[in-house]
């Protein structure tokens, strides 16, 4: 899935949270940053886990986490808590008992130094709570003995304040990991830098995940059942498979992961054809080509369904990928499936497929990504600037993934006398142009959206904003608008629909976008991996949610197979339609 991450403008958020702050850098001469000895591994050697062993070390990643971002210690850098991790880990695996598992913690919580009193720890934050932090296992007295609670209970009451070693705040309000070790040599990382890899990813959600509450589970089960699961995972590629399977579970289609190595061009297939599926009524259909000499190649034709890749079902394809695939909802998920089912390890692959209901088998090339980059595109197929015109019955069209910033005025000026406009956000607009077009579309200030984030004061407690505006321009638009969305309307094109929405002559049309709003968080995991989340909840003004729910379409207009074979826009006929039957 391509990667793209959207900034609000700093001044525009941090103005409405309050908390402007100034931000250090630290001294690369910290402790943290001289403490190197696991630099090449964790050298901890792990025995076949009792269900015992899985419950201390359960207890560890919490403890560890809470450190990690309460401490003032480690805040101020004079810890590095992935060697502070590796050195706990023989003393907590050698515990036989819940007292001496507590003992080795209380001593090492005694040794990271007296935490001061914080008086500020108490006030109550500048903008409204929306999500309180999760800490009831602080008080569980099935996992903690007393004088742990009591200690851990104080580190929360003088907790450090504002960011730290380990996290600071973006540029939009959101988490900023930093100081994170990605133990790049190390591709097939040993187990102790894989448990530092569940720690890492289990405590950033728990901490700074502003859409924990929707992730569909209790995210405290999470952590005891990927113990095993990632410390079994002896290969690169079991290891990148459980990465997956980790990030799959918080539900959000934000949530990729990278790879520097070619471990997980491995895993999906390193070759790949020149076209997409899309999934239509359910069922995979070669729905896109790209224009490139190469598509002429290919025997496939759009509305051909997908039966099998390579002797595989498509049903079992999508049995294997479904839990590997972090989706915010099934219409995310079944776009990121279409975009890897014709991959593989192959050349050629052996795809077969009904046309026009018949049976085929077709042996289709593929090729390495490289070669699909720099393939030469086929003159026939492209197309002059479309990103802005004027269709039959005088009904304007402004393409958002091609209209730049500077076409913005010169477009809405060139439609200003149109009968009404069709915006076609079924791909991904530009930030500048986003800061431009809504405007022209409200006659007067208008909220269209207010945002939950971290509140690095009280790491794990989500604050909200008040709602911003949008100001009208001069010579607003006054006739019908349809915005069209799909699948892959994600991201800064969901937060353009919503801006786009609060006019009351707009119709949004087409099916459920991707469902993953707000500014992208990465989090860099040992092997040299990084995945993301996002950053920010994105609401509603009257605080509906946006994250897994998408933007709902007002008319449902989606493509069939008969439409997709005739390579015509069923959508946009749609949109014409209704605007041309407006009054």
């Amino acid at each position: 899935m391509k990667i793209r991450t959207w900034t609000f403008t700093l001044l525009l958020i941090t103005a409405l949270a309050g908390r402007v702050q100034a931000q250090k850098p630290f001294n690369s001469l910290t402790t943290a940053a001289h403490d190197t000895v696991f630099r090449r591994g964790s050298g901890v050697s792990f025995p076949q886990l009792s269900a015992q062993q899985v419950a201390h070390l359960t207890v560890l990643g919490k403890v560890w986490g809470l450190v990690k971002y309460y401490h003032p210690a480690v805040a101020a850098g004079k810890f590095n808590l992935d060697a502070e991790l590796f050195r706990l880990l023989p003393g907590v695996l050698a515990a036989k008992s819940v007292a001496e598992r507590d003992q080795v913690l209380r001593t090492w919580l005694r040794g990271l130094g007296d935490v001061p009193a914080c008086a500020q720890c108490a006030a109550q934050p500048a903008l409204p709570a929306k999500q309180q932090a999760d800490l009831a296992w602080l008080t569980d007295s099935k996992q903690l003995g007393p004088a742990l609670r009591q200690q851990l209970e104080q580190l929360r009451n003088n907790r450090h304040q504002g960011p730290g070693y380990y996290v600071t705040t973006g540029s939009a309000g959101n988490a900023n990991f930093i100081h994170e070790e990605a133990y790049a040599s190390q591709t097939t990382p040993d187990a102790g830098l894989r448990l530092l890899a569940l720690f890492r990813y289990w405590n950033s959600i728990q901490y700074f995940y502003p859409n924990r509450h929707l992730i569909g589970e209790d995210w405290n089960n999470v952590l005891p059942a990927f113990i095993p699961r990632f410390l079994n995972a002896n290969t690169g590629e079991e290891y990148r498979l459980a990465v997956l399977e980790l990030t799959a579970r918080i539900h959000d289609t934000h949530a990729t992961l990278s790879d520097k190595t070619a471990g997980l061009t491995r895993l999906w297939g390193e070759y790949l054809t020149p076209g997409l599926v899309s999934f239509v009524g359910g069922k995979p259909v070669y729905a896109k080509a790209t224009i490139s000499i190469l598509a002429a190649e290919c025997p496939l034709q759009k509305g051909d369904v997908i039966t099998s890749v390579d002797g595989v079902s498509v049903a079992d394809l999508i049995k294997r990928q479904r839990p590997l695939l972090s989706a915010s909802n099934e219409a995310a998920l079944l776009a990121a499936i279409g975009e890897n089912l014709l991959r593989g390890s192959t050349a050629e692959g052996k795809i077969a497929v009904l046309r026009a209901g018949q049976p085929l088998l077709l042996a289709v090339p593929r090729y390495q990504r490289a070669e699909l980059t720099k393939a030469p595109l086929d003159p026939a197929l492209i197309s002059k600037d479309s990103s802005y015109q004027i269709l039959a019955g005088n009904i304007g069209y402004l393409h958002l993934g091609k209209l730049t910033p500077r076409q913005v005025p010169v477009a809405m000026q060139a439609l200003e006398g149109t009968k009404g406009m069709v915006l076609d956000l079924r791909t991904y607009p530009a930030f500048s142009v986003f800061r431009l077009l809504p405007a022209y579309f409200v006659t007067q200030p208008t909220a269209f959206v207010k945002f939950t984030m971290p509140d690095l004061t009280y790491p794990g407690r989500m604050v909200e904003t008040k709602p911003l505006e949008l100001q009208p321009m001069p010579r607003p638009y006054l006739g019908k608008v349809v915005v069209l969305v799909n699948e892959v309307t994600l991201s800064l094109a969901e937060y353009m629909a919503m801006a786009l929405q609060v006019n009351p002559r707009a119709t949004i049309m087409g099916s459920t976008t991707a469902g993953a709003d707000g500014d992208v968080t990465r989090i860099t995991l040992p092997g040299d991996l990084v995945t993301r989340f996002s950053g920010l909840g994105v609401l509603y003004p009257d605080g509906r949610e946006t994250q897994r729910v998408g933007i709902v379409p007002q008319v449902r207009v989606e493509p069939t197979e008969e439409g997709i074979r005739a390579k015509r826009d069923e959508v946009l006929e749609k949109a014409m339609q209704m605007l041309a039957a407006a009054k």
